[in-house]
């Protein structure tokens, strides 16, 4: 077997790789702000105003990010010491209270939880320059000639405690995917495209590169590197050192990359024999090699002054009315498949995989999302739980744990415990352990013939909701849209009575305190988005105060608000865009049409069970093609129940990797969009449960038998549909009944009315948000 490439790392210190700095208080809000450097060292962002169809609008940047770890709405109150409006204050008159408490993912304070400690972020004082030559002068010291600065933690979350949003630290950018990839020379960071646009304002394209991922001519990291290592070791006559942290890379990401050089090296042999020249005696030469740097710090570190401490947040036991099955039942279903995969032990890295199986949720550790940071195994005489001491600590929760057998151990014990495991018998033991989500640092300790290489057996039972945990959804959905009701009330009078301009910022903290007072309210789903006029067109975009992108809603300017809540029984997530104006474009209005009938698409789909997502793609995107436009993002993702926003392992997607099928109780967004960069943005998104199409018949197939009819009809085929779960309206106004069919027109009345049947219950009878929901769901005007 030929060597064309090494990785260097020694397993046996693992342990001591993970450069974390621990706090023995639990910090309930960890903040990371952006560099104002970022927006002006380059010359390039600036106040500017741009022309377009809604008039004037100002472009400028945005930070900010913020977490806590309330257990109840009140306890919310500290998030915001005191009330931080965008304008100056309405008329006496006016129908809503002024003095509504407020919220926002975008504050620039942090509090302690427990008020005795605080661990305060600064904004870095370091340019672009100087973090690149600190990097380069700890990469000489460690002896690597490039350095991979992946988005990830060592659970490989979206959403990352700020501990470990190193790749942000070092470029400015904040977005939840990218990499960064530093040489000695040079400065890379790949994205897709959701953030070209935030990147492209935030990196200093002066010291970094934007590599727009899946662009025409745009390596992947992989090939990028690959063809460095060839060129390094061409000019040099040795292999390229590559640095990477084992825990913040998975495995599938280092096993390909390992790949890549085996492929370009043996292409350089072949290119080399063709060319009648000897390369290193006929032998394949070792072109790069990956050093893990084990028992040295992650290289960032070195450079991150105040790098905020690991978060040490307790878990809390999530009710067994919103979880519907026990840990004991959860466990035996899982042994049962390792016994079927011959199994000895299964490994679980993914944050909200431990949540789910152990029925426990976290605040505080993760902004945004119900997760606690642990591992898990399961072994066919042993349920273990690898976390911190403070993670425990509740009463309640240890008693949880103990009534479920679950062993808890200190959270580094996880890779000396599964070389444990496989020691004690080398050739029976199987360890079942996912690549795609689980870490270097991890698999490597797994020889080949021992690994389970597969999707780990929580993934599946978690995406489909069992029926507590969708009641729960349905009802986290209905109480979203009642305090949106209050919400969207209150700001069309802002804007339309008051005539006030109304900051992103506290459109952002209004929505929140509107969530806030609903039952069973934690904390937001994810950063809210609120983009007026061209903020809108970027993706991911998230106001903050004193930022010079910071834009005003008046009744020039439309605005995309995407925002969602986690209840204590489910998880939200709805994206609208408004338009207060009596003048809106017909370039306007025909794309907000034709992204309607996108989502109408989708949500009418009837399609075979076991169809992967993708397929339903198409019809998100009908009406933008017809046009000849398009958008770049997904169509769809999973949800979880009081859990991630975001949630495998399904997806709508243009993208054919994701081969995972549709089934019935799995949650999934419909979200088609449309941008236009520099003037406005379109999104419209609910939430929709999968089911079967025939509800009536669940009770006969649940017996073993399937009506004749329908087994006629289909062959043995079971058919899928989709539910709707937002509720909340659509604006109407916007809309051109030239390009709408009297099908789509009646499944606008027919979702309106189930948005006021639903939601009207819980709003008082001559309200504002009551007159405001009953306006919005009126039938649509047709046509004679």
């Amino acid at each position: 077997m030929k060597l064309v490439a090494t990785i260097v790392g020694s397993t046996s210190q693992l342990s001591a790789t993970h450069g974390f700095i621990s706090a023995r208080k639990s910090l309930a809000v960890l903040f990371v702000a952006t560099s104002a450097r970022a927006f002006s060292s380059s010359g390039v962002i600036g106040t500017r105003r741009i022309n377009n169809v809604f008039g004037h609008r100002r472009i400028a940047s945005q930070n900010g990010i913020i977490s806590d770890r309330a257990g109840s709405v009140s306890s919310l109150s500290y998030i915001i010491a005191n009330t931080r409006g965008g304008a100056s204050s309405s008329s006496s008159s006016s129908p809503f209270s002024r003095n509504i408490q407020r919220f926002s993912t975008t504050t620039t304070t942090e509090t302690a939880a427990d008020n005795s400690d605080v661990a305060t972020t600064q904004i870095s004082t370091m340019t672009a320059a100087e973090k690149l030559a600190a990097m380069r002068s700890s990469m000489v010291e460690s002896g690597v000639d490039v350095y991979l600065v992946p988005s990830d933690d060592p659970h490989l979350s979206e959403y990352v405690p700020a501990a470990y949003m190193r790749r942000g630290y070092l470029t400015d950018f904040h977005g939840s995917a990218g990499t960064a990839v530093v040489t000695m020379d040079k400065a890379y960071l790949w994205t897709d495209s959701r953030y070209f646009n935030e990147a492209t304002l935030r990196l200093d394209s002066d010291h970094w590169d934007l590599m727009k991922q899946g662009q025409p001519k745009v390596p992947t990291i992989n090939k990028f590197l690959s063809d460095l290592a060839v060129t390094h070791y061409q000019t040099n006559s040795k292999p390229l050192k590559v640095g990477i942290d084992a825990y913040v890379h998975s495995a599938s990401f280092a096993r390909d990359l390992n790949t890549a050089f085996e492929d370009a090296a043996n292409d350089m042999e072949v290119d080399s024999a063709t060319n009648g020249s000897d390369v290193d005696g006929g032998n394949v030469p070792v072109v790069a090699e990956i050093d893990t740097l084990d028992g040295k710090p992650n290289i960032v570190d070195s450079t991150w002054e105040g790098r905020p401490p690991l978060p040490l947040n307790p878990f809390r036991v999530h009710p067994m009315k919103y979880a519907g099955m026990t840990v004991a039942d959860k466990v035996s279903k899982i042994r049962s498949e390792m016994r079927e995969k011959r199994a000895t032990l299964t490994v679980f890295s993914a944050l909200d995989d431990i949540a789910y199986l152990f029925n426990v949720r976290c605040m505080g550790d993760v902004e945004t999302c119900s997760v606690g940071i642990a591992y898990a195994t399961i072994s066919h005489d042993q349920v273990t739980l690898y976390c911190d001491d403070e993670k425990v600590a509740p009463e309640t929760v240890a008693e949880h744990l103990k009534s479920a057998d679950v062993t808890v151990q200190p959270y580094s014990n996880i890779v000396s415990d599964i070389q444990s495991h496989l020691s004690s018998n080398t050739k029976k033991n199987k360890v079942w352990l996912d690549n795609s989500r689980s870490n270097y640092a991890l698999s490597r300790v797994v020889p080949e013939s021992n690994l389970i290489d597969a999707q780990n057996p929580v993934t599946p039972m978690k995406a489909c909701k069992n029926p507590a945990e969708m009641e729960g959804m349905r009802r986290a959905h209905i109480v979203d849209g009642a305090a949106m009701a209050n919400f969207m009330a209150w700001l069309e009078h802002e804007i339309v009575v008051e005539g006030r301009s109304v900051s992103e910022v506290e459109v952002d903290e209004v929505l929140t305190g509107y969530r806030a007072k609903q039952p069973g309210f934690k904390e937001v789903s994810f950063p809210t988005i609120a983009g007026v006029g061209s903020n809108g067109a970027i993706v991911h975009y998230r106001a903050a105060e004193g930022s010079e992108l910071l834009q005003y809603l008046d009744k020039t300017k439309p605005i995309l608000i995407d925002s969602g809540g986690q209840y204590e029984y489910g998880t939200t997530d709805v994206t609208r865009t408004w338009y207060f104006g009596d003048d809106p474009s017909e370039e306007f209005v025909d794309m907000y049409t034709r992204v309607l009938k996108g989502n109408i698409g989708v949500d009418t789909m009837i399609f075979p069970e076991n169809t992967p997502g993708f397929v339903l793609d198409v019809f998100a995107r009908k009406a933008l093609w017809e046009a000849g436009k398009d958008y770049g993002h997904g169509t769809g993702h999973g949800v979880g129940a009081g859990l991630n926003v975001h949630e495998g392992p399904h997806s709508i997607s243009p993208r054919w990797a994701n081969k995972e099928v549709l089934k019935e109780g799995m949650v999934t967004s419909n979200e088609p969009g449309f941008y236009d960069d520099g003037n406005y943005g379109i999104r419209i998104e609910n939430l929709l449960e999968i089911v079967d199409v025939d509800n009536n018949n669940k009770e006969e197939k649940a017996n073993g038998g399937e009506p004749p009819a329908k087994k006629q009809k289909t062959e043995g085929k079971t058919f899928l549909k989709f539910e709707r779960l937002t509720m909340i309206p659509i604006q109407k106004n916007l809309i051109n009944l030239d390009i709408m069919t009297n099908a789509e027109l009646d499944w606008l009345d027919a979702y309106h009315e189930e948005v006021l049947k639903k939601v009207a219950p819980l709003l008082e009878e001559g309200t504002p948000a009551m007159k405001w929901l009953v306006k919005s769901c009126e039938k649509i005007g047709r046509k004679a």
